[in-house]
């Protein structure tokens, strides 16, 4: 078994000049870096006073599921003999909120419609969707269904 090894900086650039010393005292924004890549400008979701122009978290953990899948998809597509020509996904996620403040998400449903080369083709893209939800790392990795409606055309 091999093991892989990620590791990512998440730096807090939200002080106004005091800190968390209130609720409203501070921003939510962060910064999230990894060695040799391009920062990603974050802050929490606008509904917990977070910026709604950076990526929050729930916005990051439904994007990796929806790019998870693709890789794989394509991947499965490549040694499977199915030519993809265009591939868009707009992944929804449903995240439920308790009186506590606490939550969760409870599903997340990817819709990629994917454009293959030939009509002969569309079977086997549709089944291939399966395939990659079995093997994609990131829906392996949380305790939520991850549903997807795939189209796809020619």
């Amino acid at each position: 078994m091999k093991q892989h090894i990620y590791k990512s900086t998440v730096a807090w650039t939200g002080n106004r000049g005091t800190g968390t010393s209130e609720y409203k005292a501070y921003d939510r924004d962060h910064v999230i870096s990894t060695d040799g890549k391009p920062e990603i400008l974050c802050s929490s979701d606008p509904s917990f006073r977070g910026d709604v122009s950076r990526y929050s978290p729930e916005d990051l953990l439904v994007s990796s599921l929806s790019s998870c899948h693709m890789l794989w998809y394509l991947h499965l597509c490549a040694v499977n003999g199915v030519i993809v020509l265009a591939y868009v996904d707009h992944a929804s996620g449903i995240m439920i909120e308790h009186k506590d403040g606490s939550g969760e998400f409870t599903e997340v449903t990817l819709y990629p419609v994917v454009k293959v080369k030939d009509v002969s083709m569309k079977e086997k893209a549709n089944q291939l969707h399966q395939d990659a939800h079995k093997m994609c790392f990131i829906a392996r990795s949380v305790n939520f269904p991850v549903k997807h409606n795939p189209v796809v055309t020619i």
